[in-house]
């Protein structure tokens, strides 16, 4: 039986960005606290799930299987550029099928944005780790998730039925933190 436990991970500014109006995740939204952090639940994950122009640039990056979300495949393909990475098309093929071609039929699978990726998710993730740097601002960026700026992060994840968990400091002196929102189990 498939058992595939889903998280998500992302980093936001107080209005709820994770990228600035050029789709590009600035310095502003980098700190060390959050970084290890990041770091570390990836190095732990069986699989990471990102889309084309999301990615974690860390030197574990290359050792990690991945599925990276793409149209440019119609259905899944092996990326030619990387040996651990596979293409996948949503429209032309499920999400298991893409995780049986990449050899994972278990284990913790890491989501890690954009936002058309985290919004396909919404109702399957079992804990999603929200990092909020309160003191940065990214008018007119790119939201974390659709819905966004309507409604915070926390209303979105909240939508989907997951709830706030104890909120843990990353970077006291940058005031940044991460609060897992977690799926009540059934």
């Amino acid at each position: 039986m498939r058992r595939l436990r889903i998280e998500g991970y992302v980093i936001v500014s107080a209005d709820g960005r994770l990228a600035n109006v050029d789709n590009l995740m600035p310095d502003e939204l980098k700190f060390e606290g959050d970084k290890k952090f990041f770091s570390a639940a990836l190095d732990q994950a069986d699989l990471i799930l990102h889309g084309r122009n999301s990615y974690e640039d860390q030197p574990s990056s290359p050792k990690r299987n991945r599925i990276i979300l793409t149209r440019k495949v119609g259905t899944i393909a092996p990326d030619p550029s990387n040996p651990k990475a596979t293409l996948w098309n949503p429209a032309g093929a499920s999400f298991e099928a893409a995780c049986d071609h990449a050899g994972i039929g278990s284990g913790t699978v890491a989501v890690i944005g954009g936002p058309g990726v985290f919004g396909m998710f919404m109702d399957r993730y079992d804990t999603f780790w929200l990092s909020l740097a309160p003191r940065v601002r990214l008018p007119d960026g790119e939201p974390c998730f659709p819905g966004v700026p309507a409604r915070s992060p926390q209303d979105v994840l909240a939508a989907h039925g997951l709830k706030p968990g104890e909120v843990q400091m990353l970077d006291p002196e940058e005031d940044i933190s991460v609060t897992p929102f977690r799926r009540a189990a059934s």
